[in-house]
């Protein structure tokens, strides 16, 4: 075959659980959580099958249900048969659901004109994946030169691009004013960097940090520990500076969350950003044209998390924007959006293979991806679910961590996870890695980052990078002088 077309499998029904061992614990597993404590107190045990199940107490049902929680869209043979034509270990990543997932996003602005999603493409900085959503009328949201040319190359400039960056060289600058993107400053010293090296453009975004105003997440932090951003009161003298110097066109953007799953969280910030633009309009007499609400918007990483309502969060938004927008006279106002994580994430996967089991203190199963391949666990003490493919629906009774072979102790997917029996040559899916997964890749100990794959609406697989050889890890070394 030829590198980059993979075979054609037939695609099955979106979100599928896939063989269950006996109809009656399938039955159980799928129950939610408040009945399943009822069944174990109440329900008389009958066959050989159902004792396995119901003679554990609420915490082993509650584990052998977590296999089930997290679906795919393919099963075991279907893997098997891809693995055949690129090996593991590597990414795949689901057209049909990403497809799905950003016209519901669409759909729950589309009460604002110009609403846009300007998808963030250190989440997943694919072209292949950035021309799908473009075609689904997102636009790109950068924060490098390289993220820049990229979003060029896809065809995407002007306004559907936005550049926010920090510490930001002169070049990246004017690379950014020359592809028209909305540039976004982080600091009100960079109107004169900006001014100096590249120009000003007539549209400026400023970015917001609203300090003690406002608190943080986990992941981002308390905004007054942050090096992101403007102060208030910089920020209306930033305003002032840009009027002044021939600016005609504003905007305003704020980022206080990442992977928030709290639908007040979003309402709230939109709500902190339209009160700045009426206070912005009032008093420096600067008419902001778009608000950029920033991304954030988490994914259920684990089984028991909710997903965020985004059409709750549209509602929200709108509600607030009726009541502080409208009544100053300020509509319309652009509302933009920077999302990464909730685009792609909970749709892309890493698949690998388990080659190796260690039993010491505790119980290893070595896999051969590593943090190389996914680093969140590792840098963050992240979750990310675990399927054993083809044992989906057996009692998750041992306890391991699942490791790789970088020569560092957190090279952790999981630690002190509950997982059915793990083999030697089973396969196991990593959930929820299509963001920050493979963009955050590196090379130490030598290791080559892998392949990434598309498994198409049609049903077919095409690879859209290549896994790294031996060879381009040597390619910028020089030993002819040694």
């Amino acid at each position: 075959m030829k590198a980059g077309r993979g075979s054609f499998f037939p695609r099955p029904a979106q979100n599928t659980f896939f063989t269950a061992t006996n109809e009656r614990k399938n039955a159980l597993l799928l129950q939610p959580r408040e009945t399943l404590s009822r069944i174990v107190r109440t329900t008389p045990t009958g066959g050989r099958n159902d004792r396995a199940v119901l003679q554990c107490d609420k915490r082993c049902v509650m584990k052998a249900r977590l296999m089930a929680d997290k679906t795919l869209p393919f099963d075991e043979t279907r893997i098997r048969e891809i693995i055949s034509e690129f090996p593991t270990p590597f990414h795949i990543y689901d057209e049909t659901a990403i497809r799905e997932n950003a016209r519901r996003l669409n759909a729950a602005f589309d009460w604002c004109d110009g609403f846009q999603e300007h998808f963030a493409v250190k989440a997943n900085p694919n072209p292949h994946l950035i021309k799908i959503l473009k075609e689904e009328g997102f636009g790109a949201d950068c924060s490098s030169l390289a993220e820049l040319i990229l979003c060029e190359r896809v065809g995407l400039t002007g306004e559907h691009v936005w550049f926010s960056s920090n510490d930001t060289p002169a070049g990246e600058f004017v690379k950014a004013k020359q592809m028209g993107a909305v540039i976004n400053l982080d600091d009100i010293s960079h109107i004169d960097f900006l001014e100096q090296h590249a120009g000003l453009p007539e549209l400026v975004c400023l970015r917001y940090n609203p300090g003690p105003l406002r608190d943080g997440n986990v992941i981002i932090g308390d905004p007054q520990q942050s090096k992101y951003g403007l102060t208030r009161e910089q920020l209306f003298e930033a305003y002032r500076l840009l009027k002044e110097k021939g600016v005609t066109r504003f905007g305003l953007h704020t980022m206080v969350v990442s992977n928030e799953l709290q639908t007040e969280s979003f309402v709230e910030t939109a709500r902190m950003l339209f009160e700045l633009v009426v206070e912005v309009a009032n008093t420096v007499d600067v008419r902001i044209e778009m608000v950029n609400l920033g991304g954030g918007i988490g994914i259920p990483y684990r089984p028991e998390d909710e997903p965020v309502d985004l059409e709750k969060v549209g509602q929200g938004v709108r509600d607030v924007y009726d009541q502080l927008i409208r009544p100053a006279d300020l509509h319309p106002l652009r509302v933009v959006m920077e999302n990464g994580r909730m685009v792609t994430g909970p749709f892309g996967y890493l698949v690998t293979e388990a080659i190796h089991h260690k039993q010491t203190y505790k119980n290893y199963v070595g896999v051969d991806a590593c943090m190389v391949n996914l680093m969140r666990p590792a840098m963050y003490g992240a979750y990310h679910h675990i399927t054993v493919l083809g044992k989906e629906q057996e009692a998750a009774n041992v306890t391991v961590d699942v490791v790789g072979s970088l020569c560092e102790n957190n090279d952790k997917f999981a630690i002190d996870r509950s997982l059915p029996q793990v083999d030697t040559g089973d396969i196991l899916v990593i959930h929820d890695a299509g963001a920050h997964g493979h963009s955050m890749g590196f090379q130490y100990n030598g290791k080559l980052r892998s392949a990434e794959l598309l498994l198409k609406s049609d049903g077919s697989v095409e690879q859209i990078r290549r896994a790294e050889t031996l060879d381009d890890y040597f390619a910028t070394l020089d030993f002819s002088q040694l």
